[in-house]
């Protein structure tokens, strides 16, 4: 999918969106050196700064630039074909591996320069990971928690990831330090595995604020799955440093009872959360058209519909409360494929976002919440030059997202514009 760049590249293009909310740069010229974003200009302004004669230039002329986008909640080693749970985790470990390149390397295309990964089977991640710094394998940068924290029998117990107590959880969390992940992921609530409970919390403050204690010592952020209001509350309570999903079910029949004051928790700390909002979607869709579809399908379809708008109502109200949400697929889960993040963007765009705020939530926001923002996620000189083209205008239409021209990954193209 791509060979190492060169030492210089010029690009040039008719706009840059920088993803941090400055208006769009007309006319851009992006000087990169080594990886990295060296100048950039606009006006179509030469660049000032001094480099070898007989530089590569590319010209994207009637594109955008972008930084490459970020979908914060992925799971690699999951399908995304609607294969249950408890059959996808019984495959061995060289099948999951497979799966995860495969499906990394689906992101890339679609304009995903970086994935965090919320949770897979044992060292898989880690391993690709491995292999892509030995050159092995070209795949976005990876965001890694190896497996996530759970209570014995929890949410994606099957991962590898259970411990109980306070005691427990702190020793967890240090062999997950020692095996090199990038930050912690708890399992607040049930979740979709088989005998747990999506409405329920699962770990105590106590055991959470151990976690997060211990994780903080070892200078790693930790996030928190959280799927009813008294999950969140006791997120926040342990001091979390990002929510995923912040949903607010009441029972296991996918109701929800929005509570303003779990909002007002959240958005006083400042705590990101990550949306998700897509994975309903993708359900609805797939099941509705399929040929065939048993009762129990039919069911699902429409007890996710009312989910659906739930979600969208919550998200808004969040959003109204003051919290901040960065953009994640959950891609992997159920049938949310690793290309669809421009869908969860324009669901955050439905629920209340500007298109320059989604387009933010998918790239400075993200980096900001995963503690990687003086590495990617905007595009200003002394960040790596990981970066994107579509066609057209996206802050008109976020659909123009869906169609990436060029993807460069750390300076070096690797899709080319046809």
């Amino acid at each position: 999918m791509g060979s190492a760049g060169p030492d210089w590249l010029i690009v040039r293009a008719s706009r840059l969106i920088d993803g941090a909310g400055a208006p769009p740069i007309e006319r851009p010229t992006v000087v990169i050196h080594r990886g990295m974003i060296h100048e950039i200009r606009g006006g179509g302004a030469a660049p000032t700064s001094d480099r070898p004669r007989g530089v590569p230039e590319l010209d994207l002329a009637g594109h955008t630039l972008l930084p490459g986008l970020i979908d914060a909640h992925v799971h690699l080693v999951l399908p995304g074909d609607g294969t249950p749970f408890e059959t996808s985790v019984r495959e061995p470990d060289g099948v999951l591996l497979a799966t995860a390149i495969h499906n990394a390397q689906t992101a890339l295309r679609a304009g995903i320069t970086t994935l965090r990964d919320c949770g897979s089977m044992r060292d898989t991640t880690l391993e690709i990971r491995r292999a892509q710094q030995l050159g092995y394998a070209v795949v976005p940068r990876l965001h890694l928690c190896r497996c996530p924290m759970t209570i014995t029998g929890g949410h994606c117990w099957y991962f590898g990831g259970e411990a109980d107590g306070p005691e427990g959880v702190r020793a967890m969390v240090r062999r997950l330090a020692k095996a090199g992940v990038d930050f912690i992921k708890m399992m607040a609530s049930g979740g979709g595995t088989l005998g747990t409970y999506s409405s329920r919390p699962s770990y105590t403050v106590e055991e959470l604020r151990a976690a997060v204690d211990e994780a903080h010592r070892l200078h790693r952020r930790v996030g928190i799955h959280c799927t009813c209001a008294d999950a969140t509350r006791n997120a926040v309570a342990a001091g979390a440093d990002h929510i995923e999903h912040a949903l607010f079910l009441s029972d296991e029949q996918g109701r929800q009872r929005f509570e303003p004051e779990v909002a007002d928790a959240v958005a006083q700390r400042r705590i990101p959360v990550t949306s998700t909002l897509c994975v309903g979607h993708f359900l609805v869709d797939t099941l509705s058209v399929r040929d065939g579809a048993t009762p129990e399908e039919r069911a699902a379809v429409e007890r996710w519909r009312r989910t659906n708008d739930d979600n969208m109502r919550n998200a808004g109200r969040m959003r109204q409360a003051g919290v901040g949400y960065v953009a994640g697929t959950d891609a992997g889960w159920r049938f949310t494929p690793f290309d669809g993040l421009v869908r969860e963007l324009e669901l955050l765009h439905e629920a209340g976002m500007s298109a320059g705020d989604a387009i933010a939530a998918a790239t400075s926001a993200a980096a900001g919440a995963m503690g990687i923002a003086d590495e990617v996620g905007t595009l200003r000189a002394g960040l790596r030059a990981d970066m994107i083209a579509v066609a057209g205008d996206p802050l008109e239409d976020l659909a123009a997202l869906r169609r990436p021209a060029m993807v460069m990954l750390g300076g070096t193209p690797v899709v080319r514009p046809a």
